[in-house]
């Protein structure tokens, strides 16, 4: 029985420490300052001077960003044979000894961003050339010159990756990048690069990512990187964009140059690839319409390149608007944020594959949409931030942008829309007209034609779920039967609900976002029953002139509830006993005029813990004739508020006795003289009468 036992005993021992091993296997272990997780070691933030020499021989990542570690040694590394990645981001590193990675056959990944490489950049490139298995190369933020640059990079040409961000580099000539055959992928940006010399990148011919953002080019001219298929030239000074002429095959996807200082409309390559064209931020607009370049329709511009002593000349015509280069694949095309009155004839009907197409913050008057114009593919229309007075739809055409989501004619000077605009979109789901003075057709329109100009009809477009109307001047009157709204918006509308929220029933079994701010909804003269949004998780009813909070939001189930700026002297405490104080997470209530010494649902809130107040820094409250903040309100208000309801009862109880005694002694005193007091007032008014 006892030999049983202790076999049992055993077993159960054995069991626990495999179970103990294999659990240990699968978590984090520390060794000395570092954290190790399977084979990679976190060194990071440990106040390191040097590389630690007692990991593990098989560790394969070692990470010591954020350290201290000033140079590395030729015996700094070679205990880790296994490394494949190296990271030593934003250390005081100043040397790399020539034989530092003799023993790492396998490393790849090398981060050394944020150092100061420059200091013994010579050393340091010799130990980089002996790395013959390096992929990925991080020299970012060291303070690098070109010069430098070149002498690092010599003769290290298993680069696939190059980061060179944040330095010194101003001037890029054929030398600099000759010895990188393998690399894909180059980041230059925020440097001082002036000039790119024509033949800089003709070494690599294998790169596809070239990023040359927040430099200081002014022209690109001549672009032959065929096999690049993103380039990101944006936050430049660049005035002019011309690819090569040549019928040569170009792979680029994407071009960024936004933010720049484009006059023109830039020169693409004739045949390519591109999906997206980047367009935003600079001075671009066509010309051929504007009278005051009558004059010069007829000249031409001619670009000298010259490479390698030998001239190459390219010629256009700056203001004909014909657009040269395929965009037959591209889907995104962003030129918003620059000066375009006008799009060409024809512009868009090339873009057969166009879906989404940014025009906003420009400066267009007049859009006209046809069926071929913008293309059928297009599913986002942002026309936003124009001086847009008329948009015009071909009458013969029956379907205009059928596949469009997403259409935003805000903040424009649009006095009506074309009455069925929306019924000829069929998949449309978003809406934005704010800021324009539009009307909506009521319910009880009998008229529906589409030459109707006064009003914009919303109702049965039952693919809408998303409609934003601030700021329209609107006066609602059910114009939203028929659809299935969840998102809606009528803030900065005064006077839009003068029925109350009668005319948004339609809707309210389905809307789940709506936004009353600055509606003019008050307590006193707007019936706001909410009743029937049982759907309703946001909530916007801020810049009003709410007293309090309307009874029927109490069985709502909202998540987000805006009451700024409005009249409110406190919020009811017993909402968090109903469904509202349930489900609510964020509640707004700064610009109110709380009262100081009526604070107690303050703190209930705060004790409750499940709705927060993210503007609660901003909440104030009146004590007298001061405004005080909510979080700060002193030790000595709080005393003085019970103080003064102290007294107030103090008082009372003091002079309810007085006054009761008085009370009595008046009644004992009328008692006891009535008679002769109603005989002396008999006599005083006693007249005789005249007939």
């Amino acid at each position: 029985m006892e030999f049983a036992s202790y076999c049992i005993s055993l077993g159960v021992i054995i069991l626990a420490v495999t179970w103990r091993s294999k659990t240990v296997a699968f978590l984090p272990s520390y060794h000395g300052a570092c954290t190790l997780v399977h084979r990679s070691a976190d060194c990071n933030r440990k106040d390191l001077l040097s590389v630690p020499q007692d990991l593990p021989a098989n560790t394969d990542e070692l990470f010591l960003d954020l350290n201290a570690v000033q140079s590395l040694t030729n015996s700094s590394l070679q205990h880790y044979s296994h490394l494949w990645s190296l990271s030593l981001r934003q250390n005081n590193l100043e040397i790399i000894e020539q034989g530092t990675f003799l023993a790492n056959r396998r490393l790849s990944n090398l981060n050394l961003q944020d150092n100061r490489v420059f200091v013994s950049f010579t050393v340091t490139a010799a130990a980089l050339r002996s790395v013959s298995t390096l992929k990925e190369l991080d020299l970012s933020q060291n303070s690098l010159t070109e010069d430098m640059v070149t002498t690092l990079l010599q003769n290290v040409t298993s680069l696939e990756s190059l980061s060179l961000s944040r330095n010194f580099l101003m001037r890029l000539d054929s030398m600099v990048f000759r010895d990188l055959v393998a690399l894909k992928e180059l980041n230059l940006e925020k440097n001082y690069i002036y000039e790119i010399e024509p033949g800089t990148f003709k070494a690599m011919w294998k790169l596809q990512r070239l990023n040359l953002a927040f430099n200081q080019i002014t022209c690109i001219v001549d672009f032959s990187l065929t096999q690049l298929r993103v380039l990101n030239a944006s936050y430049n000074s660049i005035e002019w964009f011309l690819a090569d002429e040549s019928n040569n095959d170009f792979q680029l996807e994407t071009l960024d140059l936004s933010s720049n200082q484009l006059l023109f409309f830039p020169l693409l390559p004739k045949s390519n690839n591109l999906h997206s064209l980047l367009l935003s931020d600079n001075r671009m607009s066509f010309y051929a319409k504007l009278p005051n370049v009558t004059a010069f329709r007829d000249s031409n511009v001619t670009f000298h390149v010259i490479s390698s002593n030998v001239t190459s000349n390219t010629t256009i015509n700056i203001w004909m608007d014909i657009i040269l280069g395929d965009v037959s694949a591209l889907h995104f095309l962003d030129m918003s944020r620059n000066q375009f009155r006008y799009l060409p004839n024809g512009f868009l009907a090339t873009m057969t594959s166009l879906s989404h197409l940014k025009l906003n913050h420009n400066c267009f008057q007049t859009i006209h949409l046809t069926e071929q114009e913008p293309p059928e593919s297009l599913v986002d229309l942002d026309l936003s931030h124009n001086q847009i007075l008329d948009l015009q739809v071909d009458p013969n055409s029956k379907r205009v942008l059928p596949n469009l989501r997403t259409f935003n004619v805000s903040d424009n000077r649009l006095h009506r829309l074309p009455g069925q605009l929306l019924n000829h979109m069929s998949y449309i789901t978003t809406v934005d007209l704010s800021h324009n003075r539009l009307n909506l057709c009521p319910r009880q329109v009998e008229a529906e034609t589409d030459e109707d100009p006064s009003c914009l009809d919303i109702r049965n477009v039952r693919s809408l779920r998303h409609l934003y109307l601030a700021g329209c001047g609107l006066v609602v009157h059910h114009a939203f039967s028929g659809t299935l709204l969840t998102h809606l918006d009528l803030s900065s509308n005064y006077g839009a609900l003068l029925m109350g929220t009668r005319p948004l029933q339609d809707v309210a079994s389905t809307l789940q976002s709506l936004s009353l701010r600055n509606t003019g909804l008050s307590s006193d003269t707007i019936d706001a029953d909410f009743s029937q949004f049982q759907s309703l998780t946001t909530l916007d009813l801020s810049e009003n002139s709410l007293a309090h909070l309307p009874q029927s939001l109490s069985n709502l189930r909202l998540h987000t509830l805006d009451l700024r700026s409005n009249r409110l002297q406190s919020f009811p405490v017993q909402v968090a006993q109903q469904q509202l104080g349930k489900s609510l997470h964020t509640l707004y209530l700064s610009h109110n005029p709380f009262d100081c010494c009526k604070m107690t649902w303050w703190n209930f809130l705060r004790n409750l813990q499940t709705i927060h107040v993210p503007d609660s820094w901003l909440m104030t409250c009146n004590y007298s004739s001061d405004i005080l903040p909510v979080l700060e309100l002193p030790k000595s208000i709080l005393q003085s508020c019970q103080m003064i309801t102290t007294d107030t009862l103090m008082y009372l109880l003091l002079t309810l006795p007085t006054c009761l005694t008085l009370l009595v002694a008046l009644l004992i005193l009328f008692l006891t003289f009535k008679e002769s007091m109603l005989k002396m007032v008999k006599r005083r008014w006693r007249r005789s009468s005249g007939y």
